[in-house]
């Protein structure tokens, strides 16, 4: 999901495989989730470590989508005082966490594919609609990164309402999370059982 919820229906003109991207993003995401089971190959130690990147992960995400009114107002406080995307820089950390704890080369070779081909060009897409809603964008975008944060001094919880993160369903990252560590604590019982 967008670091401000844009639903891309505004003044831009999104590039032709940004839509693409955008529209096989989530379904690309489960397809994905079926392969990462199949490669990884966890261990106690690499899903400990991993572990902690994902629910950073999950922290960022949560915070990020209780302090986002979609459509409604430009997100600059709280974490978006630090970054722009702090949603997809959460996805990210989950990512690299399962990576970590799916112990395989490849895993992270196809994420920094899917980031590379499917992430980046969305960022760019809704940042574009973005700056065509809302004109004091620009300024924000020239002092906030667009993904990789800079410390603001602004409290990470600014803003935050436990509403709009039950609005957003952003729950559903936390139970997917939840689901993925199962799937893979029971994966590595069956190898060492086998």
């Amino acid at each position: 999901m967008s670091s401000q919820g844009a639903n891309l229906t505004g003044n831009a003109a999104p590039s032709r495989w940004s839509r693409v991207a955008r529209r096989i993003r989530v379904p690309l995401g489960f397809a994905f989730a079926v392969v990462y089971l199949w490669l990884a190959r966890p261990s106690a130690e690499s899903m400990l470590i991993g572990a902690v990147f994902v629910a950073t992960g999950l922290a960022i995400r949560a915070l990020a989508s209780g302090q986002l009114r979609k459509n409604e107002t430009l997100a600059t406080s709280g974490l978006y005082s630090y970054t722009r995307n702090p949603l997809y820089l959460g996805s990210i950390l989950i990512g690299g966490g399962f990576a970590v704890a799916g112990n395989r080369m490849w895993i992270w070779l196809i994420l920094l594919a899917l980031l590379l081909l499917i992430y980046l060009p969305v960022i760019r897409s809704e940042e574009e609609f973005l700056r065509g809603k809302f004109p004091d964008f620009d300024s924000y975008a020239r002092t906030v990164p667009r993904l990789l944060p800079r410390w603001s001094g602004e409290s990470l919880v600014s803003g935050f309402s436990s509403r709009q993160y039950t609005k957003h369903r952003e729950y559903n990252a936390l139970i997917g999370a939840v689901l993925m560590m199962l799937a893979l604590a029971f994966k590595m019982w069956e190898v060492r059982r086998a």
